[in-house]
């Protein structure tokens, strides 16, 4: 029986691996072998960081705020629990946006807070 070297679909799948290999450097780039840890391990990446960069993003989100915050006198603890309790339900990404895009409306937010957790 002759030797199968891998016809159509063995070709089909290793161009498929070369495909996504292609900018990597070196044999990464040209080897099946070499090619498909490197893709391998790119996908690992890439599924594991699409978590991180939810964290990332809220932690940024949080650094913002906190920024913008203790410039009007407040922490950003502090600040979160009297949002909560003037039940202005705002997230974390639209709080960030408003300090950096619109100081003077965050400011005006801020003491709409205050006013009602001295209030309340």
């Amino acid at each position: 029986m002759p030797r199968a070297k891998g016809g159509f679909k063995t070709r089909r799948r290793r161009k498929k691996i070369l495909k996504l290999a292609t900018g990597y450097y070196g044999a990464k780039s040209r080897l099946y072998r070499i090619a498909t840890e490197a893709v391998d391990k790119a996908l690992q990446y890439a599924y594991k960081d699409r978590k991180v960069k939810k964290r990332d993003f809220r932690s940024l989100w949080i650094i913002r705020i906190n920024a913008a915050v203790r410039a009007l006198g407040m922490t950003y603890s502090q600040f979160m629990k009297d949002l909560s309790k003037a039940g202005i339900k705002l997230n974390r990404k639209t709080l960030a946006d408003i300090a950096l895009t619109d100081p003077k409306a965050f400011s005006e937010l801020c003491e709409t807070i205050k006013s009602k957790a001295v209030s309340g």
